[in-house]
């Protein structure tokens, strides 16, 4: 089965977690603090990894991404990569 994602990236969604973490000024320990309360474990590095898409997302990782952000899942994607 080929890959969805073409190249080097391993996720969609980086970038728009990152400017959605700044614009709510959280730092990526503080993310990463808030998705321990849901029971989503991602370290600090781990979210530096996902916001510089070198690191995969897990479905439990994106509804808590998307939870604590306070965006639907579908406001994590960038709308030119989704059809």
């Amino acid at each position: 089965m080929g890959r969805i994602i073409d190249g080097e990236e391993k996720n969609l969604i980086g970038e728009n977690v990152k400017r959605l973490r700044v614009e709510r000024n959280l730092s990526q320990q503080l993310l990463s603090d808030r998705l321990e309360t849901l029971g989503v474990y991602i370290c600090r590095g781990s979210i530096s990894r996902i916001e510089d898409k070198s690191r995969t997302v897990t479905d439990i990782e994106l509804y808590g991404l998307s939870e604590i952000l306070g965006v639907s899942i579908s406001d994590l994607f960038p709308k030119n990569k989704i059809r």
